[in-house]
């Protein structure tokens, strides 16, 4: 092939009117393309944006939906669309559009969303028919009922609006099979315009001529868990932010938090978990965390609560991070309280400390461990996992005492049964 090729060129020469050829020479290698050279800006952006704690960096994407500039998963992985996202927001904001947010900014952002949230009354929704948690707009969606598959469903007044769930046991439905269902359901001009099949979820989008739907589900081992939102053309402009939000906040299979056993007898039959069930005009009843004399930290429920009261005073919602289903509440100003707050201090028994702290093997979920300690001058000691660092001191009588510290590389192994 080599001399074909030589010779082809000759010809080619001498038909150009070239009296005399030099050698033939060899064939000299293809040059190599010079690599693209990195795009400094987007790098500085994604290292920026990877310093942030993965919390905020959810809580930036998921704002940014709210806002109208992201459209794809709050995973809090820096991307392409997150880059763009934030030179958008940055843009109409009157910013430089240089892919990362300064303090200031985020701030701006992040309340600007929760502005747009509260608008609609997004609220985090556990739905008892299914075991889902799922964001609902509730000041969008205003009528709630059972569905025909046995799930909830929520609508508009006008009905151009739906959010259905469901949930199908184990053994009742195949993923596969539903998402080949879902792919061939007819309809006049019906077409499906996005669709993903993965071994525990699918999802499929699309619209017809006056409606669009996205569909999610996913499976697990209480079965398949899912919903589908629809909705008139007419509304997508401002619906279809709320819709993505809707699909970011889905949990098909929530993490129920074990119960902390309580050694003491129950005071009377108030004090069980029914209370929970008790009409709404009853109040709820929940524990949270104290973060300043002011705020509290605590886990949104599936009712939502109007009148929220920490420690009998008023309070007003800050915040709900729908990626964790965290809500800040803050006191009203000026209220005294009339109940007890978290106290702190030293402990007038140093011999009878509990330490909270969080158990994680690879085997099996974490747990949430009351273990008894002691102090021994500055130090605690007590049968602690490694995964004990930053866990909660409480003296017998519920004053917060510290911390515990970093545990010693070499910790003493003592073999037995604790109680």
């Amino acid at each position: 092939m080599r001399l074909k090729l030589l010779c082809c060129a000759a010809l080619v020469l001498l038909s150009s009117g070239h009296s005399a050829l030099a050698q033939p020479q060899p064939p000299q290698s293809m040059p190599i393309p010079p690599a693209k050279p990195a795009d400094a800006g987007f790098e500085a952006a994604k290292a920026a944006f990877e310093a942030l704690p993965q919390a905020e960096r959810k809580a930036i994407q998921d704002a940014l939906i709210w806002t109208g500039e992201y459209n794809g998963t709050v995973t809090g992985d820096f991307g392409r669309r997150t880059f763009e996202a934030i030179s958008a927001y940055a843009r109409r904001a009157g910013l430089l559009a240089t892919g990362m947010l300064d303090p200031a900014s985020r701030k701006t952002l992040l309340a600007a969303a929760q502005r747009a949230r509260e608008a609609a009354k997004f609220t985090l929704a556990r739905d008892a028919a299914t075991g889902i948690r799922i964001g609902v707009p509730e000041r969008i969606l205003v009528r709630r009922e059972g569905n025909p598959s046995g799930g909830t469903r929520w609508q508009g007044a006008n009905g151009k609006i739906t959010l259905d769930t469901q949930a199908i046991a184990p053994r009742a439905g195949d993923l596969t099979s539903l998402f080949e269902r879902n792919l061939s359901v007819q309809g006049a001009g019906r077409r499906v315009t996005y669709k993903l099949l993965r071994p525990d979820f699918f999802v499929v989008a699309g619209e017809t001529p006056a409606g669009k739907f996205y569909t999610r589900y996913a499976l697990g081992p209480a079965g398949l868990r899912g919903f589908s939102v629809s909705y008139d053309k007419s509304l997508a402009k401002g619906f279809d932010r709320i819709a993505l939000a809707i699909a970011n906040s889905f949990v098909p299979f929530p993490k129920e938090v074990p119960p902390i056993a309580d050694a003491r007898p129950a005071i009377s039959n108030e004090a069980t978990p029914a209370m929970l069930d008790r009409p709404r005009a009853a109040g709820l009843l929940g524990s949270g965390i104290a973060v300043s004399s002011a705020l509290v930290v605590t886990i949104g429920t599936s009712e939502p609560c109007e009148e929220p009261r920490v420690a009998g005073v008023p309070a007003r919602v800050v915040r709900i991070d729908s990626a964790t289903g965290l809500v800040l509440l803050e006191r009203h100003a000026g209220a005294s309280a009339n109940g007890s707050g978290l106290g702190s201090g030293a402990t007038s028994d140093p011999g009878a400390l509990l330490v909270l702290s969080y158990y994680a093997a690879s085997d099996r979920p974490e747990e949430l461990m009351v273990t008894p300690a002691h102090a021994s001058g500055t130090r605690l000691v007590a049968p602690l996992q490694p995964n004990a660092n930053g866990g909660a001191v409480f003296d017998r009588m519920g004053a917060f005492i510290g911390l515990v510290g970093v545990t010693a590389e070499e910790p003493r192994k003592v073999a037995g049964i604790v109680l």
